[in-house]
């Protein structure tokens, strides 16, 4: 029981420190960002942090982990009925664009151009961000080749085309385009229709 309690009071304060460095992260960016601003923000010592994360990238991926699962929490999957194609893109898409939506488009440009500098970083958002979820697309589009449901193609690189559509329009929105942030609800539908109905006439 005094072991469940100290695990859940570890997993507040964990959290109110990675919420602190994204709110801080976005409004300074990465480099700017000092561990004394985030433990200011959070309203604990700076030291504190240290016992959690052992550096600013460990937070950067925190905060992604926490979006991940944030965007699971709130996912589509669970309901979704075996075979039912539309229903698991709609879930696919809506989870990376909607975490982003929930939190804030201002850290994705952080972690972006740190990304481009910064080799830990790149391995680490690819080991625990991209390719589980380029993983699982692969199996569920196995499993309906499987069934014969669609037709036989390469599995690798359709999930690597969806994964760079949805990351190029986080990139178009964080670019101000007006029309992705007044429709970026629509998106998960709009995607999913474009992939299995195309845009030629029926």
């Amino acid at each position: 029981m005094k072991e469940d309690i100290q695990k859940q009071l570890s997993a507040t304060r964990q959290n109110q420190i990675l919420e602190a460095a994204a709110k801080v992260f976005a409004q300074k960016g990465f480099h700017p960002t000092t561990t004394k601003d985030i433990a200011k923000e959070a309203g604990i010592a700076e030291g504190t942090i240290y016992n959690y994360f052992e550096s600013k990238t460990a937070l950067l991926i925190g905060i992604f982990d926490l979006m991940r699962e944030v965007a699971r929490q709130n996912g589509e999957f669970s309901n979704i009925t075996p075979g039912d194609i539309r229903s698991f893109l709609r879930a696919f898409f809506r989870q990376p664009l909607m975490a982003l939506k929930i939190d804030n488009f201002g850290l994705f440009r952080v972690v972006v151009s740190e990304m481009m500098v910064n080799q830990e970083l790149k391995a680490l958002y690819y080991q625990k961000i991209l390719e589980p979820s380029l993983l699982m697309g692969e199996v569920v589009f196995q499993n309906w080749i499987d069934q014969k449901v669609i037709k036989p193609i390469n599995l690798k690189l359709t999930m690597r085309a969806v994964s760079a559509m949805i990351m190029g329009l986080i990139v178009e929105y964080v670019m101000d385009d007006k029309i992705l942030q007044n429709q970026w609800e629509e998106l998960p539908d709009f995607l999913t229709d474009l992939l299995l109905d195309g845009i030629m006439e029926q």
